[in-house]
């Protein structure tokens, strides 16, 4: 039986030990025959709603590899063991996570102090600010930090995967320190 056979094999209902162990072979599979000097620590955190959370955390010889090109690689691995898991076991609700070396927070703090220079920007001029073409997972991230501040108001504008994010003052919204406190529209 082949690699590729192996990970979409068999389906069925899943315990969550039966998705990590299925994560931990498909891990060791690519890592073995991509040659990566990676190794691999996985855990599954359990969440409110009865939802599993899996995390990944790649290291290694060939972390560099994972966090080049803004993370495309640990995109990737991420996608490709969501998909693993989701034909294996179609009823199974588990996300996926995979990390190496904090680069997932690095990369949102970086969004975040980003999206706070453009805030103060547009709240000192009064006038519409713009953030560089994102894609979605980013977009999310500065638009959940920006909707915290009722200053300011933020939204996606273009067509296709990624899109640019435009920062404008909101209507009525106070420009004092007590605007947090003011009704968003």
């Amino acid at each position: 039986m082949g690699f590729l056979s192996k990970l979409f094999g068999g389906k069925g209902k899943s315990g969550n030990s039966e998705v990590e162990a299925l994560v931990e072979k498909t891990l060791e599979g690519i890592i073995e025959k991509a040659q990566f000097d990676l190794d691999f620590k996985v855990r599954t955190e359990k969440e409110d709603d009865g939802s599993a959370v899996l995390s990944v955390e790649l290291s290694g010889g060939d972390e560099e590899i994972l966090k080049d090109k803004k993370g495309q690689m640990l995109d990737a691995f991420q996608l490709l063991l969501k998909r693993v898991i989701q034909h294996n076991f179609p009823e199974d609700k588990t996300s996926v996570t995979v990390d190496c070396g904090g680069y997932r927070d690095e990369s949102e703090n970086a969004l975040i102090e980003r999206a706070e220079n453009l805030k103060q920007i547009c709240i000192e001029q009064g006038k519409s600010v713009y953030y560089r073409a994102l894609p979605p997972k980013d977009r999310k991230v500065v638009h959940q930090y920006l909707a915290k501040d009722a200053r300011v108001k933020s939204r996606s504008l273009g067509d296709g995967l990624y899109k640019k994010i435009k920062i404008y003052p909101a209507k009525g919204g106070n420009q004092n320190a007590n605007a947090q406190d003011s009704v968003q529209e």
